[in-house]
Order: structure tokens, then C-alpha cells, then sequence
């Protein structure tokens, strides 16, 4: 589409009801980002209320019409997507518009290849409009969809503001709060009219630092990469009886929600052989088949019973928001045989019914694409939305896990989609332990789910396992005997990749900020394409290369996989400040990793390809200035980098690659870049709130 171009959804597909609507971009350096909102404007052009702004402090409506479903990286950038169930859209509502607005001042001119693009239900694309003119805008509408005789419509914008998010939702009616203070936490209640049952009862009593005032969240670390957090403006204090509907009228961004405690209560066992009582145990599973078993009725119970997290493992897929019911073992007809999915998921909304089948594999045993096959045919029979894979495997951009025929003559159209056990852990802890639950019951079901998927029996670790191509391959780099357009090359690549992205998911749930990896391609390379150029470049020199994005850390995290030394390095480029004194930037450098191991290597970095002086932290600590340039120089940045062997063997043992991987990223982070200040960029002065074309 192009600029001010407009198309009615129902023209390009029929199941236009439900959409995503996905925002993407990317930078040349690899850490350029933006953050999602979404605004329902009304006749007049305005929101209703402040109910209607979502973005990263309200990311969902209670009716589940609006959902921010977050990042997912992409070939040269990332991807930030939002699901829309258009049939729940409130009538009052004429316009659903779609925003991006950086932080920090940073401008939309520094990102390429800005991007929008619809899917229907099913994950096909109806249409994509793309942004070539942006420049100093910090806020942008890239589109907007709106109704017109009763059909929605979408409208290419391609409008900016310069005077960033703030600007942009003033303009729509939002009374904004610039103020950097966090808004007071209070106690966990019951919801409204509801007395707390049987089940939540036994959950407070499991969890009592959880009930009344203990109630706590756990302390999120400022994010100076957001110094515009937006709070919802709080009114001059009014009357009793004003104060009361007042309470009622406006929401509040920070939600009563109950998580984890941070520091788990003294046991009251004699000692430690005595094991704690388990709501879903298990020690007692000695197949894979009871693995299976057990493990799809655990997660579809827990996805039953605690909404919050049944829907943002479905929402994506096309589920709407209402009471879903899971189901197991079920015989469906299919020909002589009935089939027997391991499970089934029915939500209904409005008397309408979405339906999942489940296919689910465990302790690293592959998907079976004539079974998947199967289920595809039943659903497309039967009117279901979606078939649900779940393994420990890893999805790669670009390329499905297994071959699937669709016919595309059938009037309903079925969705393959895959989740790993990766992603299940992953979004089980940002629950309950960063963004909180509706109530006590629900934060324990959760824990009791996330033990059983990390105990070393249930078989749902994620990605464990390298691959045959991975030993071969690394003798061929011992030997040199590995030869570029071996496609055992390409099989190790697209393992470390599937790695990598386990890698962000779990640090990114313990640590409770997004974390992505960072892919450096040209704009519109084809993965398969980018693989194969990653694989030759392997096969000649030994390493595999990774990067990451932490949200909050001054920089980007690398990772080198040496297989010509057996080394792991983990590093961190930190730019120099912009005032100062470069022996004042050495000195606190070294005062920040005071706790920091002693064989931290640093590097000055300076213009050119010699590079500057370097020294282990051990040494340079009562000399800091041995780090500044004998010439004079002009230095960059510094260079923060760790070794450790790394595991030869393909699994995820003691002895294994992959948990060599783990602690080198877990090491590295929790004691060199934990410890570093973040120094948000100099904001410009706002620039007056109106659009800048």
C-alpha cells in the first residue's frame, strides 16, 4: 500500500474478524528499538477514556478486543505485534489507530525498513505499508483501521510527531504524567464481589507472605531507556462520594497483582532430605509416554484455570478472550481410526467457539509430520482454527519444524503453529514473578506449573540437544577438513540459532526485561540465504557468532563459540561518555565492577583497526590509567570480555555445549553487566505536540 491508501479488510479474506497487526523495523547497528500503542478513538476523533491508550503499562483490554503480544526477532530487526478481535471492538468505537513511539529522544530517521503489515486469524498476510520518509518524528501513526457501513477498513498513515508518545496521546485526548516516579504499589485485595474460594484459600496458606499487606512485587530496575514513562494523570484530590466513582472511572496502570516473594520463606523441614509436597509431581514418570501424558494435562489445567496465562499462550494463534475449557486424550473420527490428539482447547466468546488441537512431544522426541498431518485434516473437517505443536524444539524464522500440506480449496483454513516448552517456562515466569497475577490461587498454580517443567524428570528442558551434525562438524574444524556448502555446517548454524533464542527466552523470564537477539543482515535477506552465508563463514574460521539485546544494559552482549580453542567469549562494548575526562571515565569504569572476577579482560577502543591498550580488570585496578591511549587517542568505548572452556559434547550435561553456554551467559551477566550504569542519551527539548506530516 502506499501513503494515505485505503482497503477493506473483508475484501481480502474471511477470517478478517481477528487480525495481528505487526509493526517492524531495524537498524544498522542492531539495537535500534520502538514500543508499541494502540488507541480507540470515538466519533469526535478522541478516546473515551484513558482505558482506551494500550501500551507497555497497559497492554491488554479486559475484553480482550486489544492485546500487545510483544517482540520476536526477525531476520534483520524485530517485530512487535498486536492481536485485534475486531467483533469485540466496543460499538462507540470508530477508529482503532496504530502507534510506535521511541524512547530517549532517539528519532525514527536512525531505523530502516519501518513496517507494517495485517494477518488474518490464520497467520497469512492481507497487506503491508512501509515508511521510507522518516526523519526526526520520536512517535509515529503507521496506520489505522476504522469502520464504514459496517466493515472495517484499514488506512495507511505514515503520520509522525516529533514530541515523541507524550505529544501523540495528548492529541487524542490522554492527560499524560511525565513524572519519573513509580506509581505506590498496594496491598493485594479481593476482586470486587468475589469471596475468596476453597481453592484461593489453600493457596494462601501454601503462599502467606503472599496474602494481605505482605503482598509484594518485586522491585523493578528504572528504565532510563524510557525517562517518558507514561502514567496515567491522577486528579486533584475530590469529595468522598466524587473520590469513590472517581476510583472507579479512571484505571490505574499499576495493577493490584499478586507475584512471587523475592526471598523464599524458612522451611519448616527437619533437614534437607525431606521433600516438599507437589500439586503436580514428578518422580514418579518412567516413560516418555507418561511424560507426554502428564505433561499436556498439567499445562492445559493451569491454562484453564489461570486466565492471564491461557491467553497469552493462545492469544496469538487467533483465540479471542473468554472462558476457555482444555481437554485431554480426546478420539476424534478420522476415516477406519479415530484419532487421539493429546489435547484440545475451546474457548467461547459470544456463544462462538475457537478450537485447538495439541500435539505434544517431550524429553526431545520429534514431531511425527504425518501425525500433525493428520490433525490438520480433522480440524479442516471439523471447522477448527488451529493445530498446536509443543516440544522442546525451537522454531527458526523462515523455517517450520515440519512439512504440512493445506488444502487451500477448503473454505475453512487451518493454522499450523509451533511453541516451544522454552516459550511455556518462559512466559509462566514473567507472570509470577515480574507482572503478577489476579489472585494467590492463580500465582501458585503457576509456581506449581514452573517446578514441574524445570524438574529433571518432566522432560520439558527446551532445546537440548546440538544435533548429529554437531560432533562431525566440530572434528571437521579440529582437522580443517570441513569445506564450505557442507550441510553439516548449515545444521550446526541453524542449532546455535535455535540455542540463542532459548538463551533470551529464559534470561529474559528470570530477568524480567525482553531479550532478543540481534540479527545483523541486510534488509530482506532470506533466511535460508543468511544461514548458508553463516555456515561458510564457519566452516572457515571455527567460531559461531551471537549477539543479544537486553532491555536496561548499556550495550549489546556477544557471544563466540571458538571451536579451534574450545574458548567461550562473552563481551560488552560500553561507549565513552560525552563529557568528561578520560582518565575520570577509566577510574569509575573500574569502581563499577569493583565485584567483578578479577580476569575480566578490558580493551579501550579507539578509531582505527590497531585498537587500544588492554589489561585484565586484576591488573588494571590500582592502575586505571594504564587503559588511556599513550598517543593521545580518542577513545570510543571500552571492551568488556570474559573466556571460559567450553563443553564438547552435543547435549546439555554437565559436560555438554549447551550448559557451557548457559553459565557463560549467566556468569557474565549477573557479574560484569549487572554492575554497569546505563546513561540514558541527552533528551532534546520537546518539540510542540503536533503532527510533523
Amino acid at each position: 500500500m502506499v501513503k494515505g491508501a485505503n482497503v477493506g479488510l473483508g475484501s481480502l479474506s474471511e477470517d478478517a474478524g481477528s487480525v495481528v497487526v505487526s509493526l517492524a523495523w531495524c537498524s544498522a547497528t542492531g539495537d535500534g528499538d520502538a514500543d508499541v500503542s494502540v488507541l480507540l478513538l470515538d466519533a469526535d476523533g478522541k478516546v473515551r477514556s484513558d482505558a482506551d491508550f494500550f501500551f507497555y503499562n497497559n497492554p491488554a483490554a479486559p475484553d480482550g478486543s486489544v492485546q500487545l503480544l510483544g517482540k520476536t526477532p526477525t531476520a534483520d530487526g524485530s517485530e512487535d505485534r498486536i492481536s485485534l478481535d475486531l467483533s469485540e471492538i466496543p460499538s462507540a468505537v470508530e477508529r482503532v489507530v496504530v502507534t510506535a513511539s521511541r524512547y530517549g529522544g532517539a528519532p525514527f530517521g536512525e531505523l530502516d525498513g519501518l513496517r507494517v503489515t495485517i494477518a488474518d486469524r490464520t497467520g497469512e498476510a492481507l497487506l503491508g505499508f512501509s515508511i521510507a520518509d522518516a526523519g526526526a518524528e520520536t512517535a509515529f501513526i503507521f496506520g489505522e483501521l476504522y469502520r464504514r457501513n459496517g466493515e472495517w477498513k484499514f488506512r495507511a498513515v505514515g503520520q509522525g510527531y516529533e514530541s515523541g508518545l507524550a505529544g501523540l496521546a495528548t492529541d487524542f485526548g490522554i492527560d499524560v504524567d511525565d513524572s519519573p516516579e513509580e506509581p505506590v504499589e498496594e496491598p493485594v485485595e479481593e476482586r470486587a464481589g468475589e469471596p475468596i474460594g476453597e481453592l484461593q484459600e489453600l493457596a494462601l496458606e501454601a503462599i502467606p507472605s503472599l496474602s494481605g499487606a505482605d503482598a509484594e512485587r518485586p522491585e523493578r530496575p528504572d528504565r532510563p531507556d524510557r525517562p517518558d514513562k507514561l502514567l496515567m494523570a491522577v486528579p486533584a484530590q475530590p469529595t468522598a462520594p466524587e473520590a469513590s466513582a472517581e476510583k472507579k472511572r479512571r484505571p490505574r496502570t499499576a495493577k493490584k497483582k499478586v507475584v512471587l516473594p523475592k526471598v523464599a520463606r524458612k522451611s519448616l523441614a527437619e533437614n534437607e532430605a525431606w521433600r516438599q509436597s507437589r500439586l503436580f509431581p514428578a518422580s514418579s514418570l518412567k516413560n516418555d509416554r507418561e511424560r507426554e501424558t502428564r505433561a499436556t494435562s498439567v499445562l492445559l489445567s493451569v491454562m484453564a484455570e489461570v486466565p492471564e496465562f491461557g491467553r497469552r499462550l493462545t492469544t496469538a494463534y487467533g483465540a479471542p478472550a473468554g472462558r476457555m475449557e482444555t481437554f485431554t486424550e480426546v478420539s476424534l473420527p478420522y476415516g477406519e481410526t479415530p484419532k487421539r490428539p493429546d489435547g484440545v482447547i475451546r474457548v467461547e466468546r459470544a456463544g462462538k467457539l475457537w478450537t485447538a488441537l495439541v500435539e505434544t512431544k517431550t524429553n526431545g522426541n520429534p514431531l511425527k509430520p504425518e501425525q500433525v498431518q493428520d490433525y490438520v485434516d480433522i480440524a479442516a473437517r471439523r471447522g477448527y482454527e488451529v493445530v498446536i505443536t509443543l516440544s522442546n524444539d525451537v522454531e527458526l524464522e523462515g523455517r517450520p519444524l515440519i512439512d504440512i500440506k493445506i488444502d487451500r480449496r477448503r473454505k475453512n483454513k487451518v493454522a499450523v503453529r509451533h511453541l516451544s516448552w522454552a516459550e511455556v517456562t518462559h512466559q509462566a515466569q514473567m507472570l509470577i514473578r515480574h507482572e503478577g497475577v489476579g489472585n494467590a490461587a492463580h500465582a501458585w498454580l503457576l509456581q506449581e506449573l514452573l517446578h514441574y517443567l524445570q524438574h529433571e524428570n518432566s522432560g520439558c528442558h527446551g532445546f537440548q540437544n546440538m544435533g548429529p551434525a554437531w560432533v562431525p562438524a566440530r572434528k571437521g574444524i579440529e582437522d580443517e577438513t570441513l569445506c564450505q556448502g557442507d550441510k553439516r555446517a548449515v545444521e550446526v548454524v541453524e542449532s546455535w540459532e535455535r540455542l540463542v533464542r532459548q538463551v533470551c527466552l529464559r534470561l529474559g523470564g528470570e530477568l524480567g526485561q525482553k531479550v532478543l537477539p540481534v540479527q545483523r543482515a541486510k534488509r530482506g535477506t532470506d533466511p535460508h540465504t543468511r544461514r548458508a552465508a553463516l555456515a561458510d563463514s564457519f566452516c572457515g574460521d571455527g567460531r559461531l557468532n551471537a549477539e543479544i539485546r537486553i532491555d536496561g544494559t548499556p550495550g549489546i552482549m556477544a557471544i563466540v563459540a571458538d571451536l579451534r580453542t574450545s574458548k567461550l567469549r562473552t563481551s560488552i562494548e560500553v561507549e565513552a561518555p560525552e563529557q568528561g575526562y578520560p582518565l575520570t571515565w577509566a577510574k569509575r569504569l573500574i569502581r563499577q565492577l569493583a565485584e567483578a572476577p578479577a580476569d575480566l579482560h578490558i580493551e579501550t577502543l579507539v578509531p582505527g583497526e590497531s585498537g587500544g591498550p588492554r589489561g585484565t580488570l586484576e591488573r588494571l585496578r590500582p592502575e586505571p590509567a594504564d587503559l588511556l591511549p599513550k598517543d593521545g587517542s580518542r577513545i570510543t568505548g571500552f571492551r568488556l570480555s570474559l573466556l571460559k572452556s567450553m563443553g564438547s559434547t552435543r547435549g546439555s550435561a554437565e559436560s555438554g555445549f549447551i550448559r557451557s553456554v548457559d553459565n557463560a551467559v549467566d556468569r557474565f551477566h549477573a557479574t560484569v553487566v549487572a554492575q554497569l550504569e546505563t546513561h540514558p542519551p541527552r533528551r532534546p527539548q520537546p518539540a510542540p505536540a503536533t503532527p510533523a506530516g
